[in-house]
């Protein structure tokens, strides 16, 4: 647990960002349950704080593929790390994500033209309400750029870009090559359209899945999109030469039979959807740390500081012509050690300077750090 919380924010994709503030919430319960209040506390502050980022770090607005849906934004499918590191000061920036499987010299996309169905799991796992505004625009674009018409149904790629499939004629895949619809993305948007209360939609994805299954009713990695290449067993609407059975797609099809006869996203957790849907949680904290050194935190926020080691944070509001110590506490079931800074009076604009000093090994930090509190 120590070392999660300080390396899983850096990965800011939105599946995984979906799941690790829903298993927040959840082990927060887990640790009250045990007695340990203090835990629970810490694990829904750091779930809070993540969770009210999320589309700070990879919610776009007015790009190319906005303007092709009609949209003002959606997600993307990651945000870089300098999302979270970067100076509010400094001119805006296109970051890039390297993607996989791409000829050479084609490996670096810009972050907001990588669009992926991963960001349904935002409503999958109690995050975001399935009508949500920013949610129903990202489907628009998913739809625009991802979803392709076969003979046994519609498929959705795992995103634009994809080099993970056959090549174009259907040669086999030698590192790179098209990626093609995925089955399990069908079960995937099936639960989406069950959590928008959209129950035959849904029953009709499940068919999908069933009719996308071979013969022998094995559900395939991939399924071929374009027109038949017989002379190598490629037909549309029906499996590629990727992995099948693919385990992960069959326990899409059972988890969505089950969801179907509930009436509800059987394993959406209910903690998480109470506290951000129903509820509307906003976070309390800023969190920097070792592994996501935030460079800017929202007007109105705590910062806090995380570390694993006993530290005395030397800190200043105004460009160090006053200062103030603020000694580190530990908390002992996660085995970190928290320093919350009384910055939420701060107007926006204003800069919190900030050093350490580690009083076991009786040492500074030897730099500075800079938060920009912004509106």
């Amino acid at each position: 647990m120590k070392r999660g919380l300080f390396v899983f924010v850096v990965v800011l994709a939105s599946f995984t960002l979906a799941a690790q503030v829903a298993a927040l919430v959840v082990a927060a319960d887990c640790a009250e349950q045990a007695g340990d209040g203090v835990s629970a506390q810490v694990l829904r502050d750091t779930a809070d704080a993540w969770n009210e980022n999320i589309e700070r770090w990879t919610y776009v607005r007015d790009t190319e593929f906005a303007r092709l849906a009609g949209v003002d934004g959606y997600y993307a499918r990651i945000g870089p790390s300098e999302l979270i590191d970067r100076d509010p000061t400094s001119p805006s920036v296109s970051p890039y994500v390297d993607v996989r499987n791409r000829p050479a010299g084609m490996e670096r996309i810009p972050y907001e033209n990588l669009v992926s169905p991963d960001a349904l799991a935002l409503v999958r796992f109690g995050l975001r309400d399935a009508n949500d505004p920013r949610i129903t625009n990202t489907v628009r674009v998913i739809d625009a750029l991802l979803r392709n018409r076969t003979s046994t149904g519609p498929v959705w790629h795992r995103y634009n870009n994809d080099g993970y499939g056959e090549h174009e004629d259907g040669a086999p895949f030698d590192g790179t090559g098209i990626g093609r619809g995925w089955p399990l993305l069908a079960g995937e948007r099936a639960h989406y359209e069950l959590a928008r209360g959209r129950a035959k939609a849904a029953t009709r994805l499940l068919g999908v899945m069933r009719a996308q299954a071979s013969d022998g009713g094995m559900i395939p990695e991939q399924v071929w999109d374009t027109a038949d290449v017989p002379e190598r067993e490629l037909c549309n609407g029906r499996p590629t030469g990727g992995a099948m059975p693919l385990v992960w797609a069959h326990a899409e099809y059972l988890k969505l039979v089950r969801s179907l006869m509930d009436g509800r996203v059987f394993d959406m957790p209910d903690a998480a959807y109470r506290r951000y849907v129903r509820d509307k949680v906003t976070g309390l904290y800023a969190i920097w740390s070792t592994g996501s050194r935030i460079r800017s935190m929202l007007y109105g926020r705590v910062l806090r500081i995380q570390t694993d080691a006993s530290v005395l944070v030397h800190w200043s509001t105004d460009n160090w012509r006053t200062r103030e110590d603020t000694a580190s506490r530990a908390i002992p079931g996660l085995g970190i050690r928290l320093s919350d800074l009384d910055t939420s009076a701060l107007p926006p604009r204003a800069e919190v300077l900030f050093t350490l000093y580690y009083p076991d090994e009786q040492r500074w930090e030897g730099r500075d750090y800079r938060v920009v509190i912004e509106a």
